[in-house]
């Protein structure tokens, strides 16, 4: 068929496409927004948080929903799209026309490989980014204590796990107390049970100390390395400072631990390359050692120690993009680095001193696995950010043919294969980044174990819908469970 002609509907394709995604993308984000608000509200709204910092943490989860949804809605859409099309003859009018499948399929390919490097770009640039800054604001909400209010005959905890206070009668307009037993524990060495008549609060200035002002009382103490020593001490008037039950809440300021997750590709590739470098070390220390050992049990002269190559790795080319980007940008944020134990630049070689205490075979093992682990790690949060991203593109291969098979599907198709993809691709996503982090799989593999496998399910799916009957009307839900279902049936009787 002419080009013009190819290009037109490549164009009409692309377009029947960008309503179901947008609506796609909104209302996945949206769902899992609102599940994500349901199980996390109860616990914001009792620390007297500031409204501004609730409506932060979630708008900041809004970034990994986004990320989670973006291949889900282009499965949603192509399903969608191409059961219409299906339905409506409008396939069987394109391939009468000797349109293949393959021209058919190439646009959506396309719009599929776009929105896969817009989610590289959006997994790699902005959520680490927002993950940091979530971290960052859920810890300070962590720090924050629950609004100190004092309840009348219930045994109140001032300082968690520390200092207990009971009063019969509270004022809270006049700060008074009355039949009063606090319970201080604060002490490791000795408990104290402190009794009063009345008593009397008040805040310090910047309302981070309560200080308790009791009347008429006793105090009755017990040693702990001296259970038979009883003290029982009465006074008139006690003073009693409680420091630490503020109730304000603070932000972090810069904040330069950053995780795996709150990392790009590049920074990661950076502590993968260190790891490697370390990795490379342990090698020749073991070596160095085993043959030095060798040649004393032997009685021969030392030979000089080999010396590990800790050349760095040269950038991939993906990261020497962004680095040119970054410097033509002004006022463009340079790539993070982790900053944990192990992961920083290399070391001086330790004093001999120290290198002989750890000379075993065991010392050097484990050393070995420690720095592949950390290799592991930050190589499996690369290939997850990647195969996430290729999932656009496969998912698309995947529901092109299974739409058309299925034309009168219609919304069922629609959510019931989305939903059962998205199961088994999450669920192995999850499953393979454990197994890679346990050094069980392979990094590549065990995140793109998923993409791989629905490629496999697709390419058969893709050779049957270039068949002309493949886009005949029928395949509906009933053909559909016959094909999954039909062979029960035929089992039973030949049992």
């Amino acid at each position: 068929m002419a080009r013009p002609i190819v290009r037109i509907l490549s164009r009409y394709i692309l377009r029947q496409h960008l309503p179901p995604l947008g609506y796609a993308i909104a209302a996945l984000t949206c769902a899992m927004l609102v599940n994500q608000v349901a199980k996390q509200f109860g616990n914001f709204v009792g620390k007297g948080l500031p409204w501004g910092a609730i409506f932060e943490v979630f708008a900041l989860s809004i970034p990994f929903i986004v990320a989670m949804t973006l291949p889900m809605a282009v499965l949603v859409a192509v399903l969608y799209t191409f059961s219409h099309l299906a339905a409506d003859n409008e396939v069987t009018a394109m391939k009468a026309n000797g349109i293949s499948i393959g021209q058919i399929l190439a646009p959506v390919l396309g719009g599929a490989a776009l929105m896969g490097v817009i989610s590289l770009l959006w997994n790699d640039q902005v959520l680490p980014r927002s993950n940091h800054t979530l971290r960052t604001l859920l810890v300070d909400i962590q720090r924050k204590k629950p609004t100190f209010q004092l309840k009348e005959q219930v045994i109140n905890e001032v300082v968690p796990g520390q200092f207990f206070l009971r009063a019969t009668r509270i004022d809270a307009a006049a700060s008074t107390l009355n039949d009063v037993t606090i319970y201080d524990l604060q002490d490791p060495d000795r408990r104290r049970i402190i009794m009063a008549d009345s008593g009397r609060m008040a805040y310090s200035g910047g309302g981070t100390d309560l200080y308790l002002t009791l009347r008429d009382g006793e105090v009755h103490e017990i040693r702990r390395t001296d259970p038979k020593h009883f003290n029982r001490t009465f006074y008139t008037i006690n003073r009693i400072k409680v420091a630490g039950v503020s109730n304000t809440f603070e932000t972090t300021k810069n904040d330069e631990y950053r995780s795996d997750r709150e990392m790009g590709i590049c920074a990661m590739q950076d502590v993968v390359g260190r790891a490697r470098q370390d990795l490379e070390r342990v090698r020749i220390d073991a070596l160095n050692a085993v043959a030095g050992e060798l040649r004393r049990t032997s009685k021969l002269a030392p030979l000089r120690p080999m010396a590990a190559d800790t050349t760095s790795p040269r950038p991939s080319t993906y990261c020497r993009v962004l680095g040119v980007l970054q410097r033509l940008l002004p006022g463009s944020p340079r790539p993070a680095r982790a900053a944990e134990p192990g992961t920083g630049a290399a070391a001086p070689p330790p004093p001999a001193r120290v290198v002989q205490d750890v000379t075993t075979p065991a010392a050097y093992a484990q050393r070995l696995r420690t720095a592949r682990q950390r290799a592991a790690i930050y190589e499996v949060e690369i290939q997850k950010k990647l195969a996430i991203s290729a999932a656009c593109v496969i998912f698309a291969l995947l529901g092109v043919p299974l739409a058309i098979r299925y034309p009168r599907g219609g919304v069922g198709l629609v959510i019931g294969t989305s939903l059962a993809v998205f199961s088994v691709y999450y669920v192995g996503l999850i499953g393979g980044e454990e197994f890679g982090d346990r050094l069980i799989v392979p990094p590549f593999f065990s995140m793109w174990t998923p993409n791989l496998i629905f490629l496999i399910v697709s390419i058969p799916l893709l050779w049957t819908a270039r068949h002309a009957g493949s886009t005949a009307h029928g395949g509906d839900w009933e053909e559909v469970k016959q094909m999954l279902l039909g062979w029960i049936p035929k089992l039973r009787i030949r049992l």
